[in-house]
């Protein structure tokens, strides 16, 4: 029976469900029995047929969770119990060599480092194309003046490629920052106890550097009995983070298809039902839905700091509560990625709303442009705000086109020609360097991401 809608299959891509299921978590765990047996038999620290024995069943397919959670139903413990599974299939002689110098977190941390590692596969091609399409948006609509909100009214004109520009660039920020953050989140442990690797002595850490090159990790420099925790508030607090430039994106989408904006809208297929009760709605689902698992998401940034401070070399703490967080924030971030990509590559894009948007202050939004006409004219800058701002409370009071105004006023019309007038009107003359802003990003962003798709 499902409880979560991950469960359920609501939420959660196959590939990035697969990753944290009980046959893929004790594969990893095997995975690591091997690597570091054949580590061990390299070097001389057990006999090379234990190590190939051990080598060799870890990766048979031979062990499943059915049988581990078996005798874990004995044991109570999952780790005891998958060493028991994997002695069942080695030979006698490499029996006693199963599981040696290594306790039950250099399987558990290190398994979560491989999970985070094949994650981080997934996540990042999909942010690399999400990048890719904000920034193909951002070249179609960089000759497009739009209004510009601060505070939620009509401030400047912007293109409105610029938005998407905005959202590209940050995309491809997180996929710097998550090539940078591997080095210190995906750890291969294998020192033992408490992180001394006492059974193993001082070649320990060679064992560990040659698990850790054929694990694809990097090897730990220091521990204790766990992975540091650090490394797990790291790698939680940044998808929270690209989470939240994901919810950045959805709340403007949100915004922008309120029906008194109109500017954006997502798709609506043929079929799909807006609201139970009212037939006329369209609402932006999918972006709610980010916002929504956003929130959820950031939440789990909580428990990740909490548990960093553990008692001496270690205590359980943590654990129960990281077999939540780790696949749960992995999973979420999976699903709003691939929510926010269909909602881009599908968004309508109302180009004559904009446009008229531009006007729905009869022309004030042109008031900066004015201000700075007069100042190159010579005239003061306070005087000439207040004369422009004085012009344009007077327009909307009045309920006049701003440009009607300000021809028919003495202070600012003595000083500007109707043509030049005319001029500052034309929304196309306030682009600024949006279109070559929009030009850099594409760029940026195509450097970056091409190693990903």
């Amino acid at each position: 029976m499902a409880i979560l809608p991950i469960d359920g299959g609501r939420y959660g891509t196959k590939e990035m469900l697969t990753i944290f299921d009980d046959q893929k978590k004790i594969d990893y765990q095997l995975m690591i029995e091997g690597a570091v047996a054949i580590s061990q038999s390299e070097i001389g620290m057990i006999p090379k047929s234990a190590g190939q024995n051990i080598f060799s069943v870890s990766r048979s397919g031979k062990i499943t969770a059915k049988r581990v959670k078996r005798l874990e139903a004995k044991s109570d413990h999952d780790t005891a119990a998958l060493v028991e599974a994997l002695s069942e299939k080695c030979s006698a002689p490499a029996r006693p060599w199963v599981h040696y110098g290594l306790t039950s977190n250099d399987l558990v941390d290190t398994s979560t480092s491989m999970q985070i590692k094949d994650t981080l596969s997934i996540i990042q091609p999909k942010i690399a194309k999400l990048a890719v399409i904000l920034a193909q948006k951002a070249m179609e609509y960089k000759d497009i003046p739009a209004v510009g909100r601060t505070h939620g009214q009509h401030a400047s004109i912007i293109a409105f490629g610029l938005k998407f520009a905005n959202w590209a660039a940050e995309m491809a920020k997180h996929i710097e920052r998550i090539e940078e953050m591997k080095k210190r989140v995906l750890i291969c442990k294998t020192l033992g106890v408490v992180g001394t690797g006492s059974l193993m002595g001082a070649r320990a850490v060679e064992v560990q550097r040659r698990v850790a090159r054929r694990l694809g990790l990097y090897p730990a420099e220091v521990t204790t009995q766990v992975i540091p925790r650090e490394r797990y508030a790291e790698y939680i607090f940044q998808l929270a983070l690209t989470g939240s430039t994901l919810e950045k994106i959805s709340i403007e989408i949100r915004n922008l298809q309120r029906t008194e904006i109109g500017e954006v809208s997502e798709h609506f297929k043929e079929g799909q039902m807006g609201s139970s009760a009212v037939p006329v709605k369209r609402n932006p689902i999918k972006s709610e839905r980010i916002s929504s698992l956003s929130k959820m998401l950031r939440s789990q940034m909580s428990t990740a700091f909490e548990n960093i401070p553990l008692w001496h070399e270690r205590d359980l703490s943590n654990s129960a509560n990281e077999r939540f967080t780790i696949p749960m924030c992995s999973i979420l971030l999976d699903e709003m990625l691939q929510t926010m990509i269909r909602i881009i590559e599908k968004l309508k894009v109302n180009t004559e709303k904009i446009q008229s948007n531009l006007y729905v202050t009869r022309g004030q939004i042109f008031a900066e442009f004015v201000l700075e006409a007069l100042i190159r004219k010579g005239v003061p800058r306070f005087e000439a705000y207040r004369d422009v701002q004085r012009v344009a409370f007077e327009a909307h009071d009045n309920g006049i086109d701003y440009i009607d105004a300000v021809k028919a006023d003495p202070s600012i019309s003595s000083k500007l020609t109707e043509s030049e007038i005319e001029r500052i009107f034309l929304p196309q003359s306030h682009l600024g360097a949006s279109p070559q802003i929009i030009l850099n990003v594409n760029t940026m962003v195509r450097k970056v991401c091409k190693k990903f798709i």
